[in-house]
C-alpha cells in the first residue's frame, strides 16, 4: 500500500524541497500525493485547498505553531484533535494502527498544525471522523442507513486513505435496496423551533399538533379513533404532497388534536377537531375527524407554493382571494389587521348544540 511504502522511505534533510519531492513522486504515490497536494500546497489554486494549511490561513498566526511527533511517543499517549470544530480524544495506537494517512501524519515524518491549547488542527469536516476513528479500532463499523450519508462517509474515507471501510462504503452504495427515506417530517419540540423551521421554509406548511394527554375530562367513545384517523390522514399527505409542503408533528402544544395552516410564514387556517360536550351527565372530550375540511385546507394552501422559485402566484391568489395577492393594494393598518386574522374551523356537533340551548 502506498502509506506503507512512503513510510519506509528515508527522511528528508531539512534543507531539502517537500515540495520537489512530492512532485516527483507523484506516479509512485498517487492516491497520496492527490491529498498531499492539499496539505502542502503543490497547486497555484492553493487559495481554496482543503487541506490542513488551510486552517492556518483562517486562524491568527500567533495562535497556531506546527509540531511533529517522532517514532518513539508510547502508543498509549493522548492526542487530542480538532476537526473542523469537532473535538476528539484518541491514542496514537489507534492512529497508528492501520496504513492510513493519520499514520503517516503522526510517524514523525509531517508537521501538524496545533493551537495554543495543544489541540491537533485537521481542515475536514468533523462529522464522520468519529466513525474514522472506530474503523480504525474495531476494524469494522455498521454504516449509515441514509445514501447521502454513507456518500460522505466514503469522501472522508478516501482522504484519510482508509482503504478497507472505502470498499464498504462502495459496497453498500452498489446495494440498490438501500434504505432511503422518502420523506421527512419533523417532530418540533419547542415554539422557537416551530418558528424558526416555518419563517425559514419556502413552501407551504401544515402542521399537526396531537396531544391525548392535555385533557381534564374523559374522552368520549370513539375519540381515540378519530386521533388516530387524524394522524393517518396527516401521514397520508405527507406522502402525496412530499417536496411541495411542509409538514410538521407537534406533540407539546396545548391543544389535543388540531390542524395548522401556513403560507409565506404566517398562519393562514386552523382546523380544531376537539370540544366539550355532554355525552354522558358529566363533561366529555370529543375529538372529530373533519377529514374533508383538512382536504380543503390543505388544498387551499398550495396556492402558496412557490412557482419556480419565485414565490406565489399572486394574480392566482388575487382570483382566489388570497392574502398575498391582495396585500399591495393595503395600507399599513389593514397588513396587520390581516396577519392577525385566522380562518378558524372549530368542529361542532350537535352535542354542543345541545347544551348550547340549555
Amino acid at each position: 500500500m502506498e502509506v506503507r511504502s512512503y513510510l519506509e522511505e528515508p527522511f528528508l534533510q531539512r534543507s531539502a524541497d517537500p515540495l520537489s519531492w512530492w512532485k516527483n513522486k507523484a506516479s509512485v504515490y498517487p492516491r497520496f500525493t492527490k491529498v498531499m497536494t492539499g496539505r502542502l500546497c503543490i497547486d497555484s489554486a492553493c487559495e481554496e485547498m482543503s487541506g490542513v494549511s488551510a486552517v492556518s490561513s483562517a486562524l491568527p498566526a500567533a495562535t497556531t505553531r506546527t509540531t511533529s511527533f517522532k517514532g518513539s511517543c508510547p502508543s498509549s499517549k493522548y492526542v487530542k484533535l480538532n476537526v473542523g470544530g469537532a473535538l476528539y480524544y484518541t491514542t496514537m495506537q489507534t492512529l497508528t494502527k492501520q496504513d492510513t494517512m493519520l499514520k503517516a501524519m503522526f510517524s514523525g515524518r509531517m508537521e501538524v498544525l496545533t493551537d495554543s491549547e495543544g489541540w491537533i488542527l485537521i481542515d475536514r469536516c468533523g462529522k464522520h471522523f468519529g466513525t474514522i476513528l472506530n474503523y480504525l479500532r474495531d476494524g469494522a463499523v455498521p454504516l449509515p442507513e441514509i445514501r447521502r450519508e454513507v456518500e460522505e462517509l466514503l469522501a472522508e474515507a478516501k482522504y484519510y486513505l482508509v482503504q478497507g471501510l472505502a470498499d464498504e462504503c462502495h459496497a453498500a452504495l452498489q446495494n440498490k435496496d438501500m434504505y432511503e427515506p422518502f420523506c421527512k417530517v419533523p417532530l418540533v419540540t419547542s415554539s422557537k423551533e416551530e418558528q424558526r423551521l416555518i419563517s425559514t421554509s419556502n413552501k407551504p406548511t401544515v402542521k399537526l399538533l396531537y396531544n391525548r394527554s392535555n385533557n381534564k375530562y374523559s374522552y368520549t367513545s370513539n375519540s381515540d379513533d378519530n386521533m388516530l384517523k387524524n394522524i393517518e390522514l396527516f401521514d397520508k399527505l405527507s406522502l402525496r404532497f412530499n417536496g411541495r409542503v411542509l409538514f410538521i408533528k407537534d406533540v407539546i402544544g396545548d391543544e389535543i388534536c388540531c390542524w395548522s395552516f401556513y403560507g409565506q410564514g404566517r398562519k393562514i387556517a386552523e382546523v380544531c377537531c376537539t370540544s366539550i360536550v355532554y355525552a354522558t351527565e358529566k363533561k366529555q372530550t370529543k375529538v372529530e375527524f373533519p377529514e374533508a375540511r383538512i382536504y380543503e385546507e390543505t388544498l387551499n394552501i398550495l396556492l402558496y407554493e412557490s412557482q419556480d422559485g419565485r414565490g406565489p402566484d399572486n394574480a392566482l391568489l388575487e382570483a382566489t382571494g388570497g392574502a398575498a395577492g391582495r396585500s399591495h393594494h393595503l395600507d399599513e393598518d389593514e397588513e396587520r389587521e390581516l396577519i392577525e386574522r385566522v380562518r378558524r374551523i372549530h368542529i361542532k356537533r350537535p352535542d354542543d348544540r345541545t347544551h348550547h340551548h340549555q
